[in-house]
């Protein structure tokens, strides 16, 4: 997989291996993966508690490394056909904001103390890889203390200016949720939570946010609006007032990224993000969050940008196709004519 430049590779019995290079699946190999193969693939990497627990709940979720290579994030499943995985890479060395190409507008956050940072886009969109370098730029700038929580670890970083705790879910701590009430009382300046999925992971993370602390997140939201309002609906309404007013005192930076594919081959990042602005906390307590495009348009002299403006820009530097455009566009009027040329 690594040298045929692939990010994923899918294993399942009743199957050849196959991987995703430059967003596409293809086969990797002509062999089919018997049941037998399958197990002794998968155990030879998995140690014995973790197999036993797999097993028995038939999802596992860990983090393998092949030293001096790369590092994995390994899903073990059960399919209609038996055992399977998916290993996605993890780049043993951490990219820098130049080689992401991410915009220089993040360097400032990464100066931020305190407030909620969201990396949002769907699976597969490098979520982990930007956060990855944001955390990197700080631990070569800033003397700060860095606890990441995670399930499972993935980037490792080595000390540069900052002190870095990693702590895994599973291995090192019961839950996201109890190792966040454990990095209160740890003298963190930032916190990075690799999931923010139940609702005490999310009020959890507030209340770091709203008690000085800089705290990274991500979520699985397309956009700024979308994400805000992830977060709100994930609450019961009787507690919906509250965490608005949570989160518009807490809420920093939202970066969306989504992934397309680029000319000739490879993929390209674009980006949403939203930044803090004077009109950001009413609107979010009011709940006026279709107001957040117009703020974010009119922030653009901050460094702020719509999803569709990053998207456009590729187009135009013939980064993207016409094609790929009008498909990761969220308004398709405004790329549906380029198809006609």
């Amino acid at each position: 997989m690594l040298e045929a430049d692939g990010s994923d590779l899918h294993l399942s019995v009743g199957s050849p291996p196959k991987i995703r290079s430059s967003g596409v699946i293809q086969s990797l190999e002509d062999t089919v993966l018997t049941a037998g193969d399958m197990s002794e693939l998968l155990r030879e990497i998995c140690p014995e508690e973790r197999w036993t627990y797999y097993l028995d709940h038939q999802d596992l979720d860990l983090a393998y490394e092949i030293p001096g290579v790369a590092r994995f994030r390994a899903s073990f499943l059960y399919n209609h056909w038996g055992q399977a995985a998916v290993f996605r890479q993890i780049p043993a060395d951490i990219l820098s904001f130049d080689k992401l190409g991410l915009p220089d507008v993040l360097r400032q956050v990464c100066g931020y103390n305190e407030g909620l940072i969201l990396v949002t886009g769907p699976t597969g969109s490098g979520k982990s890889t930007t956060l990855a370098a944001m955390i990197d730029f700080i631990n070569e700038h800033h003397q700060k203390h860095i606890i990441t929580i995670e399930d499972p670890i993935e980037f490792v970083h080595p000390m540069k200016r900052s002190v870095i705790v990693h702590r895994e879910v599973g291995s090192h701590t019961g839950s996201f949720a109890k190792a966040l009430r454990g990095a209160m009382r740890a003298d963190p300046d930032i916190v990075l939570v690799g999931e923010m999925r139940e609702l005490e992971t999310i009020k959890l993370a507030l209340n770091c946010a709203s008690m000085g602390m800089l705290v990274f997140g991500t979520l699985h939201t397309n956009n700024a609006p979308k994400t805000i309002d992830r977060i709100i609906d994930a609450f019961p309404s009787d507690e919906q007032a509250q965490i608005r007013i949570m989160l518009a005192n807490s809420l920093a930076c939202v970066v969306s990224q989504l992934l397309c594919k680029r000319q000739p081959k490879g993929r390209v990042a674009v980006h949403e993000i939203l930044l803090k602005h004077d009109a950001l906390p009413n609107t979010i307590r009011t709940g006026r969050i279709s107001d957040i495009r117009g703020i974010i348009e009119g922030g653009s002299t901050q460094g702020m940008r719509l999803m569709d403006s990053s998207i456009r820009n590729c187009l135009e530097a013939g980064t993207i196709s016409k094609e790929e455009a009008y498909m990761k566009a969220s308004d398709k009027d405004a790329f549906a004519h380029l198809l006609k040329h």
